[in-house]
């Protein structure tokens, strides 16, 4: 396999993008660190991964968003494989509410969620990498909705702009070290956590018929149609492994033309 001996921690493993990016470095011959809160979630992956490559993935459990949540998973994850190869940061979070409504727990937990716990796995990952001599890769997962004004959607939306400034300031503070820090911004996808969200929308635009309201947001991607989590992990590899070294700092965009900026 064309990977083999490199291993990958990739947060939010316990479903949707992250299942699926775990499956896919799985086949190139990476061993996983599936980082969930949800043990069920994370546990499931590692059976899936395990059917494709036996002993290949390790299921840690770890609340991120807590002080020490960033530390602990990568020690866990260089205790288990003994390296630390690259990090994708995917674990997410998102709530729906009008812009005037907006509660301090809601900005606080999706902030805490995912810019914190996301900013101090690229530091803490970083650290270990340089200690080691690894010139290893992190993705961090931004979002279309980064660059959008959102009056429902607003603390998502910018927790995700600043995952863009994040990621290109981790980027130019680990070049001088061989690390490279990119994004990666995914469209529509029929996950879990994008249903439950656009459930959510629809609730509050009082659209009772769902199925004619995730239709008509599907007519305004301009391929036409949603994109399959298997082809945003596609593109998670390539970032990982097939990426010119020069490339860095740099967001890729996956939203089927609807990030058009």
């Amino acid at each position: 396999m064309e990977n083999s001996g490199k291993t990958v921690l990739v947060t939010g493993g316990g479903a949707g993008l992250g299942r699926a990016i775990c499956l896919a470095l799985v086949k190139r011959g990476v061993l996983v660190g599936v980082c969930d809160i949800d043990s069920v979630g994370a546990k499931k992956t590692v059976n899936e991964c395990d059917s494709i490559l036996k002993g290949s993935a390790k299921s840690l459990v770890n609340d991120l968003s807590s002080a020490t949540g960033a530390s602990e998973v990568v020690s866990q994850m260089v205790s288990h494989f003994g390296c630390l190869s690259g990090v994708v940061n995917n674990a997410g979070y998102a709530t729906v509410e009008p812009f005037l409504n907006m509660t301090a727990k809601a900005w606080n937990k999706t902030l805490g969620i995912n810019v914190i716990a996301m900013a101090l796995l690229c530091a803490e990952a970083g650290r270990v990498m340089i200690e080691r001599n690894i010139k290893g890769r992190i993705v961090n997962i931004t979002s279309p909705a980064a660059r959008m004004a959102l009056p429902n959607y607003a603390h998502y939306a910018a927790s995700k702009a600043a995952v863009d400034s994040i990621t290109r300031t981790a980027a130019i503070a680990l070049a001088p070290s061989g690390i490279n820090v990119n994004s990666l911004a995914p469209g529509m996808m029929d996950t879990h956590m994008q249903i439950k969200t656009e459930t959510m929308m629809a609730e509050i635009e009082g659209r009772d018929d769902l199925d004619a309201y995730l239709q008509e947001r599907t007519a305004r991607i301009p391929v036409g149609k949603r994109t399959e989590v298997d082809e945003m992990a596609g593109l998670v590899v390539w970032l990982l492994f097939d990426a010119p070294n020069y490339v860095t700092a740099e967001r890729l965009n996956g939203s089927g033309g609807l990030d058009r900026d």
